[in-house]
C-alpha cells in the first residue's frame, strides 16, 4: 500500500533533488522510498545516497506545473484588483514590504513586515484623507487557510490600513470562514469582483515609515488600454 504524499514530501524530494542527496532516516524518506519517488545509491566508499527517481522527477514536473498556473492565476488576479482601485480614483502599489508595529507581550512595541498584495490610498494632498486599504488575494483555499492561521500577518495589515480586504476566487471559500475584521470580495468567473462582505472602517493615517517606503517605489501606472483611467470623481479635498 503506497503511503499518503503531502506537501511536506514534495518539499523534501525538491530538496535532495537540489542537494547531495544525504540521507536524513527519516519517516519522511521512507514513505518516498516505499513510493518509488527515491533510490538509494552506495558509493565505492560504501557512503549512501538518495537519488530522486524518474517517478519522483514526473511528480516535481507536476507540482511545478501547478505551482507556476496557480501564480498565474495570482498575479491575473493582483492586477485586476489593482486596476479596479485605479477606477475608484486611488494610488496603488504592489509588492510592497512594509513595517508594521504590533502590540508586545511585555507591553512594548514589536515590529512585522506586511507584504500586501495590493496597497492603495485615496489621490489627495490631504492626509487625514489617505485612507490606506489593504486587499490580500487569494486563488488556493489551503492558502487562505494558511493565511488565517497566522494571526500576526493580519495584525499588521489592520496596523496600517483602514480597511483590510480578503479577495478570492469564487468557490474556494464561503465569507463566514474569514473574520469579522475583514470584508471579503469574491473574484467570480465572469471577471466581476463582488462585494461578499463590506470591510469595517476604521480611522488610519499613514505612518512616516510607510510614506517613505512609498515614496521609494514606484506606485501602478494606469492601465493605457483602460478608457476608464483617469475619470474618477476627484477628490474634493485634494
Amino acid at each position: 500500500m503506497s503511503p499518503a504524499l503531502g506537501a511536506v514530501h514534495r518539499r523534501r524530494l525538491r530538496e535532495i533533488w537540489r542537494s547531495a542527496g544525504w540521507p536524513c532516516r527519516d519517516a519522511i524518506e521512507i514513505d518516498l522510498l516505499a513510493a518509488g519517488l527515491l533510490q538509494r545509491r552506495w558509493d565505492d566508499a560504501g557512503r549512501e545516497t538518495l537519488v530522486v527517481s524518474d517517478a519522483g522527477i514526473t511528480l516535481l514536473a507536476a507540482t511545478l506545473t501547478r505551482n507556476r498556473a496557480a501564480f498565474d492565476a495570482h498575479e491575473a488576479l493582483v492586477a485586476r484588483v489593482a486596476r479596479e482601485m485605479q477606477r475608484a480614483g486611488r494610488i496603488v502599489w504592489r509588492g510592497l514590504a512594509l513595517r508594521a508595529p504590533l502590540a508586545g507581550d511585555d507591553g512594548g512595541t514589536r515590529w512585522a513586515t506586511a507584504m500586501p498584495d495590493v496597497f492603495s490610498i485615496r489621490h489627495t494632498t490631504v492626509e487625514d484623507y489617505a485612507e490606506p486599504v489593504v486587499h490580500e488575494i487569494k486563488v488556493r483555499r489551503a492558502d487562505l487557510l494558511a493565511d488565517l492561521r497566522r494571526p500576526d500577518k493580519g495584525a499588521a495589515y489592520r496596523a496600517l490600513a483602514s480597511q483590510c480586504w480578503y479577495v478570492f476566487s469564487e468557490g474556494i471559500a464561503t465569507p463566514d470562514e474569514v473574520p469579522e475584521p475583514y470584508g471579503v470580495m469574491l473574484a467570480c468567473a465572469d471577471g466581476r469582483l463582488e462585494v461578499a462582505r463590506a470591510a469595517p472602517r476604521r480611522a488610519a493615517r499613514v505612518p512616516f515609515s510607510v510614506w517613505m517606503a512609498l515614496a521609494r517605489a514606484n506606485a501602478e501606472p494606469p492601465d493605457e488600454d483602460d478608457g476608464q483611467a483617469g475619470l474618477a470623481d476627484a477628490d474634493p479635498a485634494g
